[in-house]
């Protein structure tokens, strides 16, 4: 399992480009696989706040000296939660994640990745974390 959070830097507003905070949870499975959770949060300094709960599948994409890192591709849905002008919308989320897991140890990680997908258009960021 792993836990990692950091810095996004996304197009999650249809006015401006937001700054947000991701928070993912992982279980790897035996193999290249892993399920899991994200949470990602973001504003743009201008009112429209962006909440998104996804599930995510994870595939790691070559075969690494310690399993679950390296290069991955990742699939998410859930829900685009926009909250603006005191309204709430709730979208359906899908998106595309590519990213390189770097071990830092046997128990930490760094992860730079890039996101794309609907209803946001981009999203660039970088976690570090912990594995236990």
């Amino acid at each position: 399992m792993a836990l990692g959070i950091g810095p996004e830097w996304n197009m999650n507003s249809h006015h401006k480009y937001a700054l947000g905070a991701a928070l993912s949870f992982t279980h790897n499975f035996t193999g290249p696989y892993a399920l899991g959770f994200g949470f990602t949060g973001s504003y743009n300094f201008s009112g429209f706040t962006a909440l998104e709960p996804t599930i995510l599948a994870r595939l790691y994409l070559q075969k690494a000296p310690q399993e679950h890192t390296g290069f991955f591709g990742q699939l998410d849905t859930g829900v685009f939660i926009i909250l603006e002008d005191r309204e709430v919308s709730l979208l359906p989320e899908v998106g595309m994640t590519g990213g390189y897991r770097q071990p830092i140890g046997s128990s930490f990680y760094v992860e730079p990745y890039g996101r794309l997908g609907f209803p946001f258009a981009f999203g660039i960021g970088v976690v570090a974390g912990i594995r236990f």
